[in-house]
């Protein structure tokens, strides 16, 4: 069976999308998209993806209005939480080691959740 390799974009509605994309680069380092076919994207390292539905009932994603939450994979997690309390974001680190590594949660400038995991290496 041929599979699916890879997430190649994340699409989701947002109030002020430009706002919002400079968040996402100013403070997480993910680059916004090109605005012509001669600058190059965003390029992925390799690494697990999980791909979950969870039942519509599930407070994973904190409040009951998200329908989902993206996972960003990060090289530090405490380099990451410490950039981002520095721009006054507010982070929380799970203190619980995983299996699979640590993980963190924030909300970007919309409420939005976003989980951090730095894989165990």
């Amino acid at each position: 069976m041929e599979k699916v390799i890879d997430i190649g974009d994340l699409f989701f509605r947002a109030r002020d999308p430009a706002a919002l994309g400079r968040g996402y680069r100013d403070q997480l380092g993910v680059p916004l998209v090109p605005s012509n076919y001669q600058e190059e994207g965003w390029r992925q390292e390799a690494g697990p993806t999980a791909f979950a539905p969870l039942p519509e009932t599930s407070d994973y994603f904190g409040d009951a209005n998200n329908a989902g939450m993206v996972n960003f994979r990060v090289r530090s997690l405490d380099a990451m939480a410490a950039q981002l309390r520095s721009a006054s974001i507010s982070v929380g680190v799970d203190p619980e080691r995983y299996p699979t590594g640590r993980f963190a949660r924030l909300n970007d400038a919309e409420g939005n959740p976003i989980q951090l995991w730095e894989p165990e290496r």
